[in-house]
């Protein structure tokens, strides 16, 4: 057996019931060899990986994974690879003051942004690489859970938020925004075909809803990026100003890589709005039931500052975290003290008033969705990153317009020149939702114009709004929803 426990972290081993004993060890040896012959005996194999905690003790419900008949059949290669992943996940959780028999969702969840995005882990990985970790503690919880009676953390590995993975093109379908506005209307608005309440609808959460959804479509940013923002984080209303522009973190933005954003004022409206309404009605009823003051590991801002927040940690410490640095996870954590109590300084929480995980807007999305087809229209379905594709297309769309009426008056060369100066449209979307490399866009988002000739757009638009152009334009294209009773009646 290979030895080297490093004090204070969980330690990997394997088995090697092959090995010779020294002479020198004496009486020594024979008690060796008879513990590698009971190890054999009770099925251990060459190479079977062990764990061994920081107390310097196994813990046998672990260990039994890599002795079960489902591991059994697996190469050396495969318990390599899920020894190593389940090794980072003990430690992670020991870091956390966690037990994996007790960890959570959002314990997995953070899991996730510490391997890929955190920017204070210099070992960071990518995507694919953390989706083998995950594939690894799947495996393991599936077999753990109904032994031990445990939770299961990683249940939802399959859900958007919790298993990365990057635009598939056969995935990818977009949204005119008469698409757009029609599944909002009928999916979370609540209202019927001819633009009226339903009062078969029923839901409770509609502006905050409408709200959340609308900050997708208007921003472009991902679903994890805007079901993290902060209170602090969002302007003021100004009614001068079309758009603000705001900063995503570092910590919340994939692979760490934090951007300029826009918020049209529409969308700003929408999510004040909820703020002074149905969100401030949650944490009031929260407040009263003396809910968060329940909570455990309440990190308590003490001020916000303009680009750090003062804290005071649940172990009495007061530290000075950067805005830019904290992740998604943490920021879920953070509350300030008001006249009423403690208040959260998440933007979006669920009914009780707690902070909304981002995977719980997957089923606000699938419920919306459900009630769309059961109004007779199936076909016109909506993810959150459908937000993001359709956002690009529009946005696409103008600014081939702008730029276009800004360059018909140069000569080749100059138009050139422009562009070498300044960029050309994808240089523009790109910038718009975070992309450091346009080719990203070009190849991912905006296939519907791929192969459009700018005078026949020109010639189109000409005159005519963008939604009724795009709706011409884009009507019978197989990947794009327009609003299914435009040509209605």
């Amino acid at each position: 057996m290979k030895t080297g426990l490093e004090p204070g972290r969980w330690a990997v081993f394997r088995y090697d019931l092959d090995c010779g004993w020294p002479d020198a060890m004496d009486g020594a040896s024979d008690s060796a060899v008879a513990v590698v012959q009971d190890l054999k005996d009770r099925g251990r194999k060459q190479g079977q990986p062990f764990l061994i905690s920081p107390s310097g003790r196994p813990d046998v419900r672990i260990n039994a994974f890599f002795s079960s008949r489902k591991m059994g059949s697996k190469s050396p290669l495969t318990w390599r690879k899920y020894s190593y992943s389940l090794g980072l996940w003990l430690n992670f959780l020991t870091v956390l003051g966690q037990e994996w028999d007790t960890a959570t969702e959002e314990d997995a969840e953070y899991f996730k942004e510490w391997r890929i995005t955190e920017a204070a882990n210099a070992e960071r990985v990518a995507p694919s690489t953390f989706r083998g970790d995950l594939v690894a503690l799947r495996s393991f919880y599936k077999w753990a859970a109904p032994r031990y009676g445990v939770a299961d953390p990683v249940a939802l590995a399959d859900d958007y938020d919790l298993m990365p993975h990057g635009p598939r093109q056969k995935d990818i379908k977009w949204l005119d925004p008469a698409g757009w506005r029609r599944w909002r209307d009928l999916g979370l608005r609540g209202l019927d075909v001819d633009g009226r309440p339903d009062p078969a609808f029923g839901a409770r959460n509609e502006q905050r809803d409408v709200a959340f959804a609308e900050g997708l479509y208007g921003t472009g940013l991902r679903l994890t990026e805007w079901a993290s923002i902060l209170v602090c984080e969002l302007p003021e209303d100004d009614p001068s100003r079309g758009f603000s522009t705001r900063w995503l973190a570092n910590a919340c933005a994939k692979r760490g890589y934090g951007h300029k954003y826009w918020i049209p004022r529409r969308t700003l409206l929408e999510v004040l709005s909820y703020l002074e309404g149905a969100r401030a009605r949650a944490v009031r009823r929260a407040q009263r039931a003396g809910r968060y003051e329940r909570l455990g590991r309440v990190r308590l801002v003490l001020d916000v500052q303009r680009e750090h927040l003062v804290v005071l940690e649940p172990d009495g410490r007061q530290t000075r975290p950067a805005i830019d640095a904290i992740s998604p996870v943490m920021r879920r954590r953070l509350f300030c003290r008001t006249a009423q109590g403690l208040e959260p300084l998440a933007v979006w929480l669920n009914e009780d008033g707690l902070p909304r995980v981002p995977h719980g807007w997957q089923h606000t999305f699938d419920t919306a969705n459900a009630r769309v087809d059961r109004l007779g229209f199936p076909g016109l379905r909506v993810t959150p990153h459908m937000a993001r594709h359709s956002f690009c297309l529009r946005w696409y769309s103008i600014g081939k317009l702008v730029y276009e009426a800004k360059l018909e008056h140069l000569g080749e060369a100059e138009r050139r020149d422009f562009r070498e100066q300044f960029g050309d449209t994808w240089d523009l979307v790109a910038t718009m939702v975070g992309h450091r490399n346009p080719q990203t866009t070009k190849e991912h988002y905006l296939e519907p114009f791929r192969a459009l000739d700018i005078e026949l757009l020109l010639q189109h638009a000409a005159g005519a709004d963008l939604p009724g152009f795009l709706a011409t334009y884009l009507a019978q294209h197989p990947r794009v929803r327009t609003d299914p009773l435009r040509d209605a009646g």
